[in-house]
């Protein structure tokens, strides 16, 4: 199946800490169906000192959302579902709100 969301897609956050939200999509894990947007769902992370970081501590990290609680932003700002149609022999998606062909 086709992904319905990709990476750099803008999106809302649907459910959960962060509900309302947006950003854009750095990574995507299709088989565990879940998601990285940049600067939401930040978690804190112990790290042990290494050569990479001799400080080590407390760092601040994105984890991964679940596909289902977020939705891609059409170009009013407004949540979104996304749709496949063929165009001039290419599948695109288009956001079912508007018509509108979501680029990429």
């Amino acid at each position: 199946m086709a992904a319905k969301i990709k990476k750099g897609d803008r999106v809302v956050v649907l459910a959960g800490r962060d509900k309302g939200r947006t950003g854009t999509v750095l990574r995507v894990a299709p088989k565990e169906e879940r998601l990285v947007v940049e600067g939401l769902n930040i978690v804190q992370r112990h790290t042990r000192p290494t050569q990479a970081d001799p400080q080590g501590g407390i760092k601040n990290k994105e984890a991964p959302l679940h596909v289902s609680n977020v939705a891609i932003v059409d170009s009013k700002g407004k949540p979104t579902r996304v749709g496949f149609r063929e165009e001039s022999g290419k599948k695109v998606r288009f956001a079912k709100t508007t018509g509108e062909v979501i680029n990429g």
